[in-house]
This record gives C-alpha cells, sequence and structure tokens, in this order.
C-alpha cells in the first residue's frame, strides 16, 4: 500500500504542473487575466441596475448579473479566438493568445464555451420571463460577433450591442418591463462601447489590413478621432438625457463633467495614434463607466427626495 501510495503521489507530482500551466491558458483563453473587458461591460449593467432599482437594485439580480456579466464577456472570448484562429497569428498582439500559439486546441476552445454557455443559460433561468426571452437575443449577439467582423465594416456597433444588452435585461428583471430610460441607457452603452473599441481596433489597424479584419477605425481612416470625438460628445449629451429621465441631481451631473475630462485625456493619449497610446486610451476608458456608476450611488446616497 505504501510504494502504491508512493507511485500515485509521483504521477500525481508529474501531472500537477501540466495541468495547473493548462487551467492557465483556459483562463487566458477567458481574459480572466484582464479584466478591463469585464468592467467595461459591467459598469453599464450597473448603472441599470442602481437605475431600475431607484438605488436599491436587488440582491439576487446584483449577483446573477455580476456572474452573468462574467460569464459571458468569458465565453464571448473564448468564441472570438475560435473564429480568429486563423487570423490571430499574423497580428502582432494577438499571435500568443492560447489558439493562436497552439497552447489550447480549437475543440477544446468549442467545449469551455459550450460549459461557458451551459453556466450562462442556468443564470438565465433565474431570472423573470422578461428578461429571459432578452437573455436569447444577448446569446445571439455574442455568437454572432465574432463573425461578423469579416463581413461588414462596423463591428463595434454590433459589440456595442451585445456589452450594452444587460442593460434592457437588468431594467426587465427588475422591473418587468424595459421603459424608455431603459433604451436610453442601452444607446449610450451602445455609442461608448464604439468609442472604446475603435480606440482598440486603431492598436491593430495596420495588421487588420494586411489579414482582411474589418473595424470603424479602419472605416473612419484620418478621420478616427475626429469621429470619436463626435461620438463622445452624443455620449455626453445621452448622459444629461438619462440624468434628466431618471431626476438625478448634482453628484450625477459632477459625474458627467469628470467623464468629460477623462475622454479629453483619451483623446490626448491617442493623438500620434500610435499603439500604445490607443491601447491606454482603451483600457483607461472604463473609468468613465466607474465614475457615472459613482455618481449614480451618491444620487441615490445623498438624495433627499
Amino acid at each position: 500500500m505504501t510504494n502504491a501510495g508512493n507511485k500515485i503521489r509521483s504521477t500525481a507530482m508529474r501531472l500537477s504542473p501540466g495541468i495547473i500551466n493548462q487551467l492557465r491558458n483556459y483562463l487566458q483563453l477567458m481574459r480572466l487575466d484582464k479584466p478591463v473587458g469585464i468592467l467595461l461591460l459591467l459598469w453599464p449593467t450597473l448603472w441599470a441596475l442602481w437605475l431600475a432599482g431607484g438605488g436599491h437594485p436587488d440582491g439576487g439580480l446584483f449577483i446573477v448579473f455580476v456572474l452573468g456579466v462574467i460569464i459571458m464577456r468569458s465565453a464571448g472570448c473564448v468564441l472570438n479566438d475560435f473564429a480568429d484562429r486563423n487570423f490571430d497569428p499574423y497580428v502582432e498582439r494577438t499571435r500568443t493568445r492560447p489558439i493562436a500559439s497552439g497552447a489550447v486546441a480549437p475543440m477544446e476552445a468549442l467545449t469551455l464555451f459550450v460549459a461557458l454557455a451551459l453556466v450562462a443559460i442556468g443564470l438565465a433561468a433565474m431570472l423573470n420571463p422578461p428578461a429571459r426571452l432578452l437573455a436569447i437575443i444577448a446569446a445571439g449577439l455574442t455568437v454572432v460577433y465574432p463573425f461578423i467582423k469579416r463581413f461588414v465594416s462596423v463591428p463595434q456597433f454590433v459589440l456595442g450591442a451585445a456589452f450594452g444588452w444587460a442593460v434592457p435585461m437588468a431594467f426587465a428583471a427588475q422591473t418587468g418591463t424595459t421603459s424608455q430610460l431603459a433604451w436610453l441607457v442601452f444607446g449610450t452603452a451602445l455609442i461608448w462601447a464604439v468609442i472604446y473599441d475603435t480606440f482598440y481596433a486603431m492598436v491593430d489597424r495596420a495588421d487588420d489590413l494586411k489579414v482582411g479584419v474589418k473595424s470603424t477605425a479602419i472605416l473612419f481612416g484620418d478621420a478616427d478621432l475626429f469621429i470619436i470625438g463626435g461620438l463622445q460628445l452624443l455620449m455626453l449629451l445621452a448622459l444629461v438625457f438619462i440624468g434628466n429621465r431618471a431626476q438625478l441631481g448634482a453628484w450625477y451631473y459632477a459625474s458627467v463633467v469628470l467623464a468629460a475630462a477623462l475622454m479629453v485625456y483619451h483623446q490626448w493619449l491617442a493623438r500620434d495614434r500610435q499603439p500604445t497610446g490607443c491601447f491606454r486610451a482603451f483600457q483607461h476608458n472604463h473609468h468613465i463607466g466607474m465614475v457615472i456608476f459613482i455618481g449614480i450611488v451618491l444620487h441615490y446616497t445623498f438624495s433627499t427626495t
């Protein structure tokens, strides 16, 4: 028994590094080592939960939606890398991704995607019927986006719809309906996604032109920063409309002013269109979502009405 036990322990010790390394590859495939994408999806979801709940969202829904954000973003990343497996090896920024580098086989990635999708279905089953119906559309957007950039020049708008769809879902789950405010917040989240994902696409523009991947960065060309500036102004106007519709106060509008200052900073980061600056502008964008959420929370915390 002692010899058998030693053999088992010896085998386990030999296998452990390989298992741990493969788990690390799966985590990288899901981008859990890069939480910025989770935050970009999370902040509009939290805006919606707080606005729909009048500052007091349901605790159970909060947990379901936070978990849903993490699971759906992870699933989207896995499917995206599977779809891009023949492109990523030729793009400087993506050639070391797990599938592109050969660390994870395509079928492993599909299996992981199915597992994450099953978890997402379980989370959606906890929601009310209106939210479950909207969840079906969310799933469709998640599946379509990785492939749409081969055919349309504005895949960032599809990404924006996918990232923003948690907003009407949150309103439906919290209130049973999707009000005008819900769609206004959704539209704002969509515009924001086009802004930050265009910064992201500017990093890969040269490589994307070579491999034939389409993006708003390519479509906008030399007018990219000007158009992003117009979208930033449109987003700020939409945020003001949200404040007016939801009857938010000074704390919220102060956060909108701070968001405007951050947008100016992002323009400055990307001013030379260098990949490093554009990527920093993309990464830093989540601070906009954070300050808007803080403004909403502070309004409901200190509101006297």
